[in-house]
């Protein structure tokens, strides 16, 4: 009975994570979808601690109920800039779970192999289904547990580096120890003779060694990846996360965390590859090397950057017809979206059109600015991705450009050279006049030179973005 409720129950909380990542595909039924996958994850919680093999009802329950608190504790903390890096952390948490479930599974495949046909009737829980299987089945389990404990601990230590590289606790650049890929390939043929090695001996070496070589992969690939392509990465251990949940599921027999665990990976999946596509890139270029890594020496950017103030600024709107926002990480810092909003209002208010051009990898995270914006109360329908509004600049009066440097960037067009050459960009230089919202002179978080700042139609309007855009709303009335 407790098997057929847990199993009813199983189906019923993946339908609801299915439901959940339906409904994040459109704004207005976002926040109902978050609710199914609240909905869900307590049900399958609920039905695993009453299920077959449950026990430690003390030790669990004080479990769940110290990481529930950890979790409301840090959700009501982290701010919305520091997202990015949440979400890399959540990943690492994912992998490391599933190493340490491979290696109990592995602990518990030692302890029944070495006991008696008697002593294994009265196994319960994963025990049990591991003293009922056939030699061919035990032989299956062993990949399935070495595969999981290699995707999460490649999984673990990229995204401990991803976080480490979107706090700035780590340098953004592309690095790559002395031999490069060379050592990546050594690591994965290493990994693979483990993988022969144990499924012979069962033996833990092997194993140890195999997640030794993955930790090195994680922390060695993602090391590799610029600043630039942060966005695919945090997506792409995403996909990481949810393979090593299902692979770690057919160990356990779980039949909910193998279609969560594919849910999860292969929408990440998807995710990185439109995002691949969007920046016309690779998605294996992407993962084994990332920007940065150009043929020769980048163009020469001449001229000045020329500074405005608020009233120039102020004067060039009020007599705009059309206007595009561009928003990106520097808005997320500066926390401006309330400002941005309510200066959409007020334009919008006096009769001109406003609209937001999104690049796909705006911001840090993949769907960054479109959260900041809902949460500021931005009409979605003003709020148009890049391949819908890239046409428009030529015929737009004023662009403003708040805290976005890579997806603006001329550079990517005009020079073969530079690191983000072919990527697909804004094309806001084409608009009559170009307002750059930034702190200073410097190149931002990847360190790519962008000449839209030395455009004789650009003017940089310096200053923390929600007090420069303060000071607007002031000068508009």
């Amino acid at each position: 009975m407790d098997f057929g409720f847990t199993t009813a129950a199983y189906v019923v909380a993946a339908v609801l994570f299915i439901l959940s990542l339906g409904g994040l595909s459109g704004q207005e039924s976002a926040k109902r979808a978050v609710w199914y996958g609240i909905a869900g994850m307590a049900l399958a919680v609920f039905a695993t601690l009453i299920g077959p093999g449950s026990g430690l009802w003390l030790l669990s329950l004080i479990l769940i109920a110290a990481g529930g608190a950890i979790g409301y504790m840090v959700a009501m903390r982290v701010q919305m800039t520091e997202m990015p890096q949440l979400v890399a952390a959540m990943h690492s948490l994912v992998g490391l779970a599933a190493v340490f479930v491979g290696y109990n599974a592995h602990i518990e495949l030692a302890r029944v192999s070495g006991m008696e046909a008697e002593a294994r009737e009265a196994l319960k829980g994963f025990a049990a289904l591991v003293a009922h299987k056939t030699p061919v089945e035990i032989g299956i389990l062993k990949v399935e547990l070495f595969l999981g404990v290699f995707i999460g601990a490649v999984t673990f230590t990229g995204s401990v580096i991803a976080y480490g590289k979107l706090a700035g606790k780590v340098t953004s650049q592309a690095k790559k120890l002395p031999g490069g890929h060379i050592l990546n390939a050594a690591a994965a043929g290493l990994s693979v003779i483990c993988l022969l090695w144990y499924a012979n001996t069962g033996g833990f070496f092997p194993l140890f060694l195999m997640t030794l070589a993955a930790l090195f992969i994680g922390y060695h690939l993602i090391m590799g990846i610029g600043g630039a392509d942060m966005p695919v990465v945090v997506s792409m251990l995403n996909s990481y996360s949810g393979w090593a949940a299902a692979a770690i599921g057919f160990s356990l027999g779980n039949d909910l965390l193998i279609v969560v665990g594919a849910l999860v990976g292969s929408s990440g999946a998807i995710l990185s590859y439109i995002m691949c596509k969007a920046m016309n890139r690779s998605f294996v270029s992407v993962i084994l090397g990332g920007f940065g890594g150009s043929a020769g020496p980048a163009m020469e950017v001449e001229g000045e950057q020329v500074a405005i103030d608020v009233d120039g600024v102020a004067s060039a709107l009020e007599e705009a017809d059309s206007v595009i926002i561009v928003p990106g990480y520097g808005m997320a810092v500066a926390q401006a979206q309330q400002n941005v909003a309510e200066l959409t209002r007020k334009l919008r208010g006096k009769g001109k059109e406003v609209r937001f051009a999104i690049h796909p990898v705006a911001g840090r995270l993949p769907g960054h600015m479109n959260v900041l914006l809902a949460e500021a109360k931005v009409p979605y329908d003003i709020v148009l991705e890049m391949d819908e509004i890239n046409e428009d600049f030529p015929d737009t009066d004023v662009v403003i450009v708040i805290g976005s440097n890579d997806i603006v960037n001329p550079a990517a067009q005009d020079d073969p050279n530079s690191p983000i050459a072919g990527m697909p960009v804004l094309e806001v230089w084409k608009a009559k006049q170009v307002f750059v919202s930034k702190r200073g002179q410097g190149t931002g978080y990847s360190g790519i030179e962008n000449p839209l700042f030395y455009k004789d139609n650009t003017r940089m309007y310096y200053g923390d973005a929600k007090d420069s855009v303060g000071a607007l709303l002031n000068k508009l009335g």
